[in-house]
């Protein structure tokens, strides 16, 4: 009989469970959507009930539709979205619907925060307090539901409390602590001075644990619902970047990864946490016991590709579309595209900035536009890695995932834009196979998760950059960069007029 673990892979639309084998291969897999609701602008929430419910579903249907022995199962571990808020009251029931990391109702108590800390808040949790962390969510509620606050005994995060409910025992493992901007980063413990700041009990947070540390066994209640033995162990796991790092196998520090989803993710491994980005980038505690990795996001990335072939070109293939933009030249024939088009996060906190095209010429044809899309979108993540390297970092090779990894003319745009060596991931499992690894190294299968990444992760081709290209790109990048200082003013004013209007 084979060994298997389980890499449950929590995300916002959707659950994904892999069975994998010790030697990394995907046996089966099985996934199960669940809604999202949005009952104000602005809102974005879901009931936990469901994660619960679509991940025993894919459980049951590992065993029973794809044959998957129980006896076989030898541990799980978990990818979670991040920074959701669960509240749960004395009875560790839940009092709301989770408020998830893609709400921005919490404008107002980011600025308290700023207010009341400053500069101490980023020195503690070496980040600063945006609208999508827990922080916020947790003192929203307290200031517009107060009878679930008084209510509220403790909290955890999404992945969190699927692992309680299926073992019964509370923690929040490390990675996820480190995404609710309420954690002393370097101290690895849930900060005092946070607590004190906005009267929040010590006893409202629940014991931290590390990636691969065992957080209990299968309960004999989720055994009855999902078929599992009562003697499957069950391990911390990991925030969704920090396990999608360690499945991509980005795990030392001269390696970054590029993930072009719906948004844009540079990650980069940190060996400790001496380095000090002053906020201006994002900097966790990693699934990986005393590591650390730091990450910029593009929130419009992949996005903008989709946006721009659904409103222009909704008939023709993906693929092809894409393909035209070799038909332009490298600067796309004189046309920039800023993709800020719901707002940026890396390097500019900014939800109100706008997208934008300059240059436009009559002389441009379609294919210049999808490529100063494809271009500008590796431009934004330029702007990250111009935060590392004014830092004093250095990395000489990107692992590229996501859309951005299946064109291998976005690929060389990538090599020679970065003036990286950039190299595919063919095993497009990040996440769950950065769950499935954590627990691979919790029952003791290898020694280190990097001895276990370097097993189960695969690379493909190569890309070195096109010296021709990195010096036609190193005129071009510092036109791109003075965009959003000489246009935030004006697409400020669009948007208030919108709104308005």
């Amino acid at each position: 009989m084979e060994e298997l673990v389980l890499g449950v892979d929590l995300g916002t639309s959707a659950v994904k469970v892999s069975a994998v084998s010790r030697n990394g291969k995907i046996v089966a897999q099985r996934s199960f959507d669940y809604p999202l609701s949005q009952p104000k602008p602005g809102f974005s929430e879901q009931n936990p009930e469901d994660w619960v419910n679509g991940t025993t579903v894919a459980i049951v249907e590992l065993i029973l539709k794809d044959g998957i022995d129980v006896e076989a199962i030898k541990g799980i571990s978990y990818s979670g979205q991040m920074h959701g808020l669960v509240l749960l009251d004395q009875n560790k029931q839940v009092l709301r619907p989770a408020i998830l990391w893609n709400d921005t109702r919490t404008s107002q108590q980011t600025q308290e925060i700023a207010d009341k800390m400053g500069d101490e808040f980023i020195n503690i949790t070496r980040n600063k307090a945006l609208e999508g962390f827990t922080l916020p969510k947790i003192l929203w509620v307290k200031e517009n539901e107060p009878k679930i606050f008084a209510a509220a005994q403790t909290f955890v995060t999404p992945k969190d409390y699927l692992r309680y409910r299926m073992t019964g025992k509370l923690a929040m493992e490390i990675s996820d602590a480190a995404g609710t901007v309420m954690l002393d980063v370097a101290k690895g413990d849930w900060s005092t001075e946070i607590q004190a700041s906005f009267d929040l009990p010590a006893s409202f947070f629940p014991p931290i644990i590390q990636g691969v540390e065992s957080a209990g066994y299968i309960s004999e209640s989720h055994s009855l619902f999902s078929g599992l033995n009562t003697n499957t162990q069950v391990f911390g796991g990991a925030a969704d970047n920090a396990a999608g790092a360690i499945g991509s196998a980005i795990l030392k520090p001269n390696m970054v990864w590029s993930s072009i989803g719906t948004s844009g993710v540079v990650l980069k491994y940190e060996d400790n946490a001496e380095v000090d980005y002053h906020g201006k980038i994002h900097f966790f505690n990693h699934a990986i016991p005393n590591k650390y990795y730091s990450m910029g996001v593009t929130l419009a990335a992949g996005h903008s590709l989709n946006w721009f072939k659904n409103r222009f070109a909704p008939e023709e293939d993906f693929n092809d579309l894409v393909a035209s933009a070799k038909k332009s030249t490298v600067g796309a024939n004189g046309l920039l595209f800023t993709p800020y088009i719901v707002g940026e996060r890396t390097p500019y906190a900014d939800g109100d900035i706008r997208g934008s095209w300059l240059g436009i010429d009559s002389m441009h044809q379609r294919y210049d536009f999808v490529r100063s899309v494809l271009e500008g979108i590796i431009f934004s993540f330029k702007d990250i890695f111009e935060i590392y390297e004014a830092a004093g970092t250095h990395f000489d090779t990107v692992i590229a995932s996501g859309g951005g990894a299946k064109s291998a003319l976005w690929l060389q745009i990538q090599a020679d834009i970065f003036n990286k060596k950039v190299i595919v991931l063919e095993n497009e499992q990040g996440p769950g196979m950065g769950a499935a690894i954590l627990a691979a190294v919790g029952l003791g299968w290898f020694e280190s998760v990097e001895q276990a990444a370097e097993q189960f992760a695969s690379f493909g081709q190569v890309y070195e950059p096109n010296a021709e290209n990195v010096a036609k790109y190193a005129q071009i990048y510092p036109i791109y960069k003075q965009i959003y200082q000489q246009t935030s003013d004006i697409s400020h004013q669009l948007l208030a007029y919108r709104r308005e209007n």
